[in-house]
């Protein structure tokens, strides 16, 4: 316990967990330290000053093409031909609108309304149309004014392949629940149910065609719009728009978990991250309890007890389906952290003692697949709960132990650079090291946890009897050399006595059976037979 107090420990700001931006909320590593609302701020603001730089650059190119244009004509011709420059120039405009069109509306082409209810426009008005930000209108039309996709596939359209076929049990059961709860919304049960299922079907015809980041934008947009229109329209209380929103996040991402899970744009990448995170838990087997000061007594049965089950929650995290059952798994683990700490020090737990703890717990669980599991809910989650409350608290503490274990060195664990470097490439471990009197001196090579030190008891049991087995081999050897020398000697004498005595074997002459009885003479003679007269 007293290393605990001697030592520091790993010790992280609360303030570095929220947002950049001072907005409160908490931020998130893969948002540059910002949180969903201030991210995606900064994101619309870039994306607009990179459609500005396009018409500037557009604009640009024109100017000089006009000039280029204007040097190779003829001075003396006294009417110019405009017309080429003015063709070439349309056309040019005519792409670049295309173009932005195609990189700003990703979603607007989605939800518009179905061309039975809404009159067609005049192409050439479409292309005068400046893009700008998304119209959500045609998602939130009423059901009866907005086509189905029974329509439009009528109109040409055919469907996509992972919604022909078969519906996994887990699906069903989610389509099954959100039925289920929608009945309880008699008045927005009907259009959320309308939209959510239109919203899935649309995005899984455009999974193939959209990158990871624009699918997340996607799904943010639709989660911010229906909640945004349960509380304007409908309204509803703040915590029964949670409750829908949490159902509308389960149904949709129970249907989509295929497609945008590891998506093909990013499915090499997060792999590499996956395994590269793999590999550097598994190079880091050898951290002790006492290495990163964490205040856990793993003798102790009750709290031994929690970490297994804080271990087995973060490695079911890749089991679910739904960002927020993931998010679930995290925040049990965090609470059996908390519980295993709370009966250690007899005291609750401060947040000092939890991150520690947490990466500690990450480092023994090695959970399959964290990089894409953190990348999924940072993707495709309610940003409601990764902004506040405690599964964006935990979810957050999980994101700076992984960056943590990223980048520890031997100076986090308060140990040498030799020390470090043996242990990482498996020459040494801290128990070894104390038991042989190795270079290690620190406080961070001592005692391990019960677990590990019965690992060290068992090789060391291990290695005895690899020498007692070595003798008993060496001893097997030499009696098995001693009996073929003793077999080798015996055939050799064997051998000088036959041809020292030959033996010669001689048939037996012919005799009476008593002719050898030399007591012949001393026998009664014979019984003769007697009759006896009547």
């Amino acid at each position: 316990m007293s290393l605990w107090t001697e030592r520091r420990g790993i010790h992280v700001d609360q303030s570095e967990l929220l947002c950049n931006k001072g907005c409160g909320y908490y931020g998130n590593a893969a948002w540059q330290g910002l949180c969903s609302k201030c991210w995606r701020e900064e994101y619309q603001k870039a994306r607009q000053k990179q459609i500005q730089e396009d018409w500037a650059f557009a604009e640009k190119l024109q100017r000089e093409e006009e000039a280029a244009y204007a040097s190779i004509q003829p001075q003396p011709q006294p009417q110019p031909q405009p017309q080429p420059s003015l063709t070439t120039f349309s056309k040019f405009e005519e792409k670049k609108t295309n173009e932005k069109t195609r990189k700003v509306t990703t979603v607007k082409k989605f939800f518009s309304p179905s061309s039975r209810t809404a009159p067609k426009k005049d192409p050439s008005e479409r292309e005068e149309k400046v893009p700008g930000v998304r119209d959500w209108r045609g998602m939130f039309t009423p059901p009866w004014e907005m086509g189905s996709p029974t329509e439009e596939n009528k109109e040409g359209k055919t469907p996509s392949p992972s919604i022909s076929r078969q519906s996994s049990i887990e699906t069903d059961r989610a389509t099954r629940d959100f039925v289920d709860f929608l009945k309880s919304l008699p008045k927005p049960g009907r259009e959320v149910h309308k939209q959510s299922r239109a919203f899935v079907e649309i995005m899984a015809n455009k999974t193939d065609e959209l990158y990871a980041g624009e699918l997340s934008e996607c799904v943010q947009d639709f989660y911010q719009n229906l909640s945004d229109r349960l509380m304007t329209h409908f309204k509803g209380s703040p915590e029964s728009v949670e409750r829908v929103m949490d159902q509308v996040e389960k149904y949709i991402m129970t249907r989509l978990y295929k497609s945008v899970f590891c998506h093909r744009t990013t499915d090499e990448e997060d792999e590499k991250k996956d395994l590269a995170t793999q590999n550097r838990i598994r190079a880091l087997h050898w951290v002790t309890i006492q290495m990163l000061c964490v205040p856990v007594d793993e003798e102790n049965p009750e709290v031994s007890d929690n970490v297994v089950k804080a271990i087995t929650d973060v490695i079911e995290m890749d089991s679910k389906r739904v960002p927020r059952d993931k998010l679930a798994c995290i925040t049990r683990c965090s609470k059996h952290i908390f519980s295993a700490i709370k009966i250690t020090k007899d005291e609750p737990a401060s947040a000092d003692d939890f991150l520690p703890t947490l990466i500690y717990i990450v480092l023994k669980a090695n959970p399959p697949r964290l990089q894409s599991n953190i990348q999924y809910i940072t993707r495709f989650c309610n940003p409601s709960r990764l902004m506040t409350g405690e599964d964006g608290y935990y979810f957050t503490n999980l994101c700076c132990a992984v960056a943590f274990i990223e980048k520890l060195d031997a100076q986090s664990l308060n140990l040498s650079p030799e020390d470090f470097e043996c242990y990482m490439s498996g020459q040494g471990s801290p128990r070894r090291s104390e038991s042989e009197g190795g270079p290690s001196t620190t406080p961070a090579a001592g005692p391990s946890s019960p677990a590990l030190a019965q690992v060290y008891q068992n090789l060391e049991l291990l290695s005895g009897l690899g020498s007692r087995q070595e003798r008993v081999m060496e001893g097997a050897r030499s009696l098995q050399s001693d009996l073929i020398s003793w077999q080798e000697s015996v055939e050799r004498d064997v051998q000088e006595i036959l041809q020292k005595y030959p033996l010669e074997i001689r048939p037996p002459a012919p005799s009476a059976i008593d002719s050898d009885n030399m007591e012949n003479d001393r026998l009664p003679p014979p019984l003769l037979p007697q009759v006896f007269a009547g």
